[in-house]
């Protein structure tokens, strides 16, 4: 039997973090993962340190910015492919109120690392802004999708790649160790995302499945090198195709993309943008997120059991630190923030 010090099921953003903080410290593990319906794939990729509905700060956002920059530039160098980038993203002010809304924000202590005080003037027929734009700092995006396929090719030649289902009913839980199948561990550590639902480890009551969606479409007039807020995220890729979206569905958990979303995005779209466009793609995964709106780290019944979950619309800024929190409570018994804690909904 192989022994590792841990065994990580699921390679989201959740799990490629966690595997990063484990060799920062020399530790060794095996991942399992199915290599399908990564809500991560899915994700626009975007970090922004502000919540753009309100003018307001993320929770902690700046420490997680911090921890994150640094984070994938040197993921990008180790996987030798491009990863990060510097995209500022510019909000649509849809009216005077928002726009002195903006300069408020901008003045406050938290905010003005991140919020530029000057109001941007809409210089591109193509895109529908009379009142100008705020434009965010500090932010940007990264390819989830190049990451996940280039963290899994690297896994793969390091050998540490199972591609499988996890069967639950196989792993032994024992008091210093756990083993499953072939390999035995001190510790497994479950980032699954939206797919631990089926995990009979998991608690579900606190637990929300959050369905997104985003169209891909192919634009040749916009010519948007910056991110665009509105009431969606027009987040470009290059060579004129931009990612449209994403909606929020509490009540649909399927994968398979559907009409009402592409109807409910293009709808949103065509009152940002007043080019043609084509739509070439359609994609959907469901975020892991919580009642709370915090993720779900640590422990419960069983100490060498541990949790990396409910990540939500921020797992891009956030997974970074979170597997450092994560890594020090399990190896230096360094206590969580209550916030992130799964024990925390306890009774």
């Amino acid at each position: 039997m192989k022994q590792v010090d841990y065994i990580i099921v699921g390679l989201g953003i959740a799990g490629i973090s966690f595997c990063e903080t484990l060799q920062k410290h020399n530790k060794s593990f095996m991942v399992y993962d199915t290599g399908i319906n990564h809500s991560t794939v899915v994700s626009g990729g975007v970090f922004n340190p502000v919540v753009l509905k309100r003018f307001t700060a993320v929770w902690n956002g700046s420490i997680f910015l911090e921890k994150a920059i640094p984070f994938y530039k040197t993921v990008s160098e180790k996987l030798q492919v491009q990863l990060l980038e510097n995209t500022p993203i510019y909000r649509i002010l849809n009216n005077i109120e928002e726009q002195n809304d903006w300069m408020v924000a901008s003045d406050k202590k938290v905010l003005s690392p991140f919020l530029s005080t000057e109001i941007i003037k809409n210089e591109n027929k193509s895109i529908k802004a009379p009142h100008g734009f705020g434009k965010v700092l500090e932010c940007g995006k990264i390819n989830p999708s190049k990451l996940i396929s280039a963290y899994r090719n690297y896994l793969q030649n390091t050998n540490q790649l199972i591609t499988e289902t996890f069967e639950y009913e196989q792993l032994q839980l024992k008091t210093d160790s756990v083993s499953y199948k072939t390999i035995s561990a001190n510790k497994i550590v479950f980032s699954e995302g939206a797919s631990a639902v089926k995990n009979p480890y998991f608690p579900t009551d606190n637990f929300v499945g959050n369905k997104g969606e985003y169209l891909l479409i192919k634009a040749p007039k916009l010519q948007s090198e910056g991110i665009l807020k509105g009431s969606l995220f027009i987040i470009p890729q290059g060579d004129d195709i931009y990612k449209v979206g994403a909606t929020y569905s509490r009540d649909d958990f399927s994968k398979h993309a559907t009409e009402e979303a592409r109807k409910t995005i293009t709808s949103k779209l065509e009152k940002m943008i007043s080019c043609d466009y084509e739509i070439i793609d359609q994609i959907a995964g469901v975020r892991p997120t919580v009642k709370d709106r915090k993720p779900l780290l640590g422990t419960l019944e069983h100490e060498n059991l541990l949790f990396f979950n409910g990540l939500g619309t921020r797992g891009i800024l956030m997974a970074p630190l979170l597997s450092q929190w994560l890594y020090d409570f399990s190896e230096n018994n360094n206590n969580l923030p209550s916030e992130v804690n799964i024990g925390r909904f306890k009774n």
